[in-house]
């Protein structure tokens, strides 16, 4: 595709779809953005589509630690975004931008964050005509205020419904994402969901081995959380709630915080010699798996998911979660049945939760059943169909009004 020259479709869809990808985090980093679109590229090369990925080299390693995916990523200088530290912001190199577009003659561009990578996707799609998506995956809107400046509000909301009006389609993750940026001027959503692997996430294992492995107490109350330690995710209630634990509880309880994030090394150490609060850090695979299933409860009182991977990680696991009635959480868990939903920032409403599963041992099995019954209703390869199939009338109706 020459410089200016529009993108022409023909008169129906190529039999071989050719996608690009542009975005702010991929793997091997390790969140739920950079998962999901990992998933979906394995997706597309299993349907034989053509698909490259262009995001930031990462914070460790070369980027080629992926080497399965390494032919079809490519990697740009990066550096550390001021809200999400771990995540990297890429430098887009226009030459090397421009060749490689040339080459793929993408029939659609998918722009996953709104940042330099989504940026230049955005800003190539609606030169060249090329039909356009995005997904939305982060309320960074919520997090402004975590960091103290939430005047930027009103800024960032400009810039989001500007970067996404030129999108055919803008995918969510969940009803309740979609309920909260449609007043912002947000048009033609759709819901691309979440699904979650039941044979890889699942309650059979040894708990005392894997709980010992960890240096905990398999005879307590394990209370488990995973995700990243910082203020967006409601740690000051999720410490709350366990220290307002009564005595007759908290004396066989303890509380395994999983994940890294601007506070892990503070609380890393405050509770370096704590008896029942364990930070371990980053876990990942197998390790990470088992954890989920030899514990009792998951707590999440995070109020800020787009979607929350790990409250269906947990539930999958046979854990029932106890999680903030907000976001992403609520669209998975209904309270009583395959979870507890509390009020966000109300930690007395995550104790009084904590206290009821520990008490009713036969509520929390019924949870635990209808929580791994639920999860196995959401697979992704019908997520993943949907979306191929989204990915195909969007290039077919943009077909049909050749420029």
């Amino acid at each position: 595709m020459q410089e200016g020259e529009k993108y022409v479709a023909s008169d129906k869809v190529r039999t071989v779809m050719r996608v690009a990808i542009f975005t702010d985090t991929y793997l091997p980093e390790v969140n739920g953005v950079a998962k999901t679109l990992g998933r979906w590229v394995d997706y597309l090369k299993r349907q034989q589509v053509e698909c490259k990925v262009f995001a930031p080299s990462p914070q460790w390693g070369d980027g080629n630690l992926y080497h399965e995916q390494q032919i079809i990523v490519e990697r740009f200088h990066s550096f550390p975004f001021l809200l999400y530290p771990e995540c990297r912001l890429g430098i887009p190199n226009p030459i090397q931008l421009k060749k490689s577009l040339k080459e793929l003659q993408p029939d659609i561009i998918h722009v996953a964050t709104p940042f330099n990578m989504g940026l230049y996707g955005q800003r190539y799609a609606k030169k060249h005509g090329i039909p356009l998506v995005a997904s939305y995956h982060t309320h960074f809107d919520k997090y402004l205020s975590y960091y103290k400046i939430p005047w930027m509000e009103q800024i960032f909301w400009k810039y989001m419904h500007w970067f996404h009006q030129d999108c055919e389609k803008v995918y969510v993750p969940s009803q309740s994402t979609m309920d909260h940026i449609a007043p912002r001027g947000f048009k033609k959503m759709e819901i691309w969901g979440r699904g979650i692997d039941t044979e890889k996430f699942q309650p059979e294992v040894d708990r005392k081995a894997v709980l010992s492995k960890h240096g905990l107490d398999h005879h307590k109350y394990t209370i488990l959380f995973v995700g990243r330690i910082a203020p967006e995710k409601g740690i000051d209630v999720l410490l709350s709630s366990f220290h307002s634990l009564p005595t007759r509880i908290k004396d066989h309880a303890q509380l395994t915080i999983v994940g890294d994030g601007p506070l892990y090394s503070e609380l890393k150490e405050k509770y370096k010699d704590h008896k029942s609060i364990t930070l371990l850090g980053f876990v990942k695979g197998q390790p990470l798996m088992d954890l989920y299933a030899a514990a009792d409860v998951f707590l999440f009182p995070s109020a800020t998911e787009t979607f929350g991977n790990v409250v269906l990680e947990s539930m999958a696991s046979g854990t029932p979660v106890i999680g903030a009635n907000a976001g992403g959480v609520k669209d998975n868990v209904q309270h009583g049945v395959t979870g507890l939903l509390c009020e966000p920032d109300r930690s007395d409403e995550f104790t009084k939760a904590l206290i009821h599963l520990h008490d009713h041992e036969k509520h929390r099995i019924s949870l635990s059943k209808q929580a791994r019954a639920y999860s196995k209703k959401q697979s992704w390869d019908v997520i993943f169909e949907n979306l191929h199939h989204s990915y195909e009338n969007v290039i077919s109706q943009k077909a049909a009004v050749i420029v």
